[in-house]
């Protein structure tokens, strides 16, 4: 083996290790994000359980995890096996798009932007993912910044856009995220209209409330002989559960006529008058009363889902828009008739939709082209046959 071919084999192996080091900073944002946490403060890595801060010697990207066989060096406590595997494939999403898209080192000035900027889209694409699985929200710390990051990406290097041209690049940019955001959001208020809400009305007013019977899981809710599980009800911040009440207890305070819209975190009581009130959760020992209506207001997707689409859009153009939000609805298709066969189909249910589009947007950075050309060859051979 040569100097140079074996500089070239430590330089692979150093762009999927840099890739694996990029997951582990990832893993702390996935961490710290969705909890208003600071990503800088403090600067090391802590256990979720005990809270100590992790030693660099413990924090090696895919090692520690296997040598300290997935927990604590210091309480025991189990990590997650999701921190190794964001690490896993960061790494090898670095190392498949300098494989494919990169050249001669000699020629580094002309495919490294490009590489560089796929670096960032899709470190944005695995946080969003596993923070949108985790707690089923897309932050704007990954939306909104990952759309200007690609504004000045698409503008760096316009082929990402499949544009020519720095201006026509940026221009091509914002017409991705423009129709990222205003395809999904049209879908999304469709879907309101469609199937946003499930009703519940009872002839007499049934008895309802919000229980807790066991401190360390969530509550529960009940109306009348029904049982609804907490996750089920609220999977995003914004979700919430209507509940008109004839009757109202929070504590030892009682009401009567009012309206109850429950969100994950807080509620707002609504008086016969207009008067509202928010109110945490916190504090709230007994809520339970009657009611003869309850709406569940449903959304398919949330806002955040259109958020994410903008800042796909900004990276790879309207043309990886439309291949995207279509890919996605295949994929989960697939995957629900998959689950349905396997009986898990209450699994895939849970599946958020940011993962899907995701999924959709990775494919077309490494093989869309070629798959729209195999469907439009697939497509004008069944013409002409017909």
């Amino acid at each position: 083996m040569t100097k140079y071919q074996l500089l070239d084999a430590l330089l692979h192996i150093l762009f999927f290790m840099m890739g694996a080091g990029i997951g582990s900073f990832l893993n702390v944002v996935i961490y710290r994000v969705p909890l208003g946490l600071s990503v800088n403060e403090p600067r090391r890595s802590f256990c979720p359980s005990c809270k100590k801060q992790i030693p660099w010697h413990q924090n090696i990207p895919l090692v520690s995890w296997l040598l300290l066989r997935g927990k604590c060096a210091n309480c025991k406590s189990s990590i997650a096996a999701r921190y190794i595997f964001v690490e896993l494939l960061v790494g090898v999403l670095f190392y498949a798009i300098f494989r494919y898209f990169g050249g001669d080192w000699a020629d580094i000035s002309i495919w490294g932007p490009r590489v560089l900027c796929l670096w960032v889209f899709v470190s944005l694409l695995v946080a969003g993912t596993f923070i949108d699985i985790e707690h089923y929200l897309l932050p704007d710390q990954i939306t909104i910044t990952g759309t200007i990051a690609g504004l000045l990406a698409a503008t760096w290097v316009p082929d990402l856009v499949r544009a020519t041209g720095h201006g026509w690049g940026g221009l091509m940019a914002l017409a991705g995220a423009a129709l990222g955001f205003f395809l999904l959001w049209g879908i999304v208020e469709l879907g309101k209209i469609a199937f946003g809400r499930k009703k519940f009305a009872f002839p007499q007013p049934v008895k309802w409330e919000v229980a807790q019977p066991d401190d360390e899981k969530p509550p529960v809710v009940r109306v009348g002989e029904d049982e609804m599980q907490w996750e089920d009800l609220f999977y995003r911040a914004t979700d919430r559960l209507i509940v008109q009440s004839k009757t109202l207890q929070i504590n030892d305070r009682s009401m009567t006529d009012v309206k109850a819209e429950l969100y994950m975190e807080k509620l707002r009581i609504t008086q016969a008058d207009g008067k509202s009130e928010m109110m945490e959760w916190d504090g709230i020992k007994v809520f339970q009363g009657t009611t003869s209506e309850v709406v569940i207001p449903r959304e398919a997707m949330g806002f955040g889902d259109v958020m994410f689409l903008m800042m796909i859009g900004a990276f790879i153009g309207w043309q990886g828009v439309l291949f995207t939000i279509f890919g996605a609805s295949v994929l989960g298709t697939l995957l629900a008739i998959v689950q349905r066969i396997t009986g898990r189909a209450a699994w895939s249910a849970k599946i958020p939709f940011g993962p899907y589009l995701a999924a959709a947007a990775l494919i077309w950075v490494f093989w869309g082209v070629q798959i729209v050309n195999w469907y439009i060859t697939l497509t004008q051979r069944g013409w002409g046959h017909s």
